[in-house]
């Protein structure tokens, strides 16, 4: 077994090496994203909700984008479909603030709602990032993200998330699992999708039937 991990352990290593030379190569780069303070340690037990991933019990791996990539939505205007939210103002989905705290995130209304987020121009996306309230373990239902240039999301409407697995947000079944809230916040992989506005939506949380959101960031580029 010793002789084996010293044939093994070169290969690893050249392997990594090339990988890393690969990447270098194509011009891609770990984003920057600047964490909030965790509400809570260790992972949670007592979430009982279908469909639930399981935590990776580890900080996640770096994203990696190409260079020059960076939040292209912070301080833009955001439209809701509960454009009079219970708490907060709108313009806290984007201001910069991640904390858990009173003061830093908008309650919307019960049922199916959105933040619709207006870039001012049309970008290549390739991370969208979302924390909706992570001072406790909670999970939030019917999560989607979408993609498009028609501010109304009626035409050229893109998915990149989609974990309605029982469609009962009406906008189609979708894939991926539940997750739980945590000072990491939600990565979705957005694979370069190219558009303008970015809409989040949701379906009330497993703690009520609120809706809330603490900030939204979108890693892309301006298309040129």
């Amino acid at each position: 077994m010793a002789t084996l991990k010293k044939v093994l352990m070169p290969v690893f290593l050249i392997t990594l090496g090339l990988l890393v030379f690969s990447l270098s190569a194509q011009g891609l780069k770990p984003i920057t994203i600047k964490l909030p303070k965790p509400m809570f340690v260790g992972t949670p037990q007592n979430v009982k909700v279908p469909n639930l991933e399981k935590p990776l019990g580890k900080p996640r791996d770096p994203f990696l984008a190409p260079a020059g990539t960076v939040n292209v939505a912070l301080n833009k205007p955001v439209t809701s479909s509960d454009m009079q939210p219970v708490i907060g103002e709108l313009a806290l989905v984007t201001d910069g603030d991640k904390e858990a705290e009173d003061g830093s995130y908008v309650e919307l209304g019960p049922f199916v709602q959105h933040v619709t987020i207006d870039l001012k121009s049309r970008h290549s996306i390739y991370a969208v990032v979302i924390w909706h309230y992570h001072q406790q373990p909670v999970v939030y239902f019917d999560v989607i993200v979408q993609v498009s240039d028609d501010p109304a999301f009626k035409n050229g409407v893109q998915t990149i998330f989609n974990n309605d697995h029982d469609n009962s947000a009406r906008m189609g079944a979708g894939k991926e699992k539940n997750f739980i809230e945590t000072a990491e916040g939600k990565l979705i992989d957005a694979k370069g999708v190219q558009g303008r506005y970015v809409r989040c939506l949701s379906n009330g949380n497993s703690g009520n039937d609120l809706n809330h959101y603490i900030e939204v960031e979108v890693y892309g580029q301006p298309v040129k």
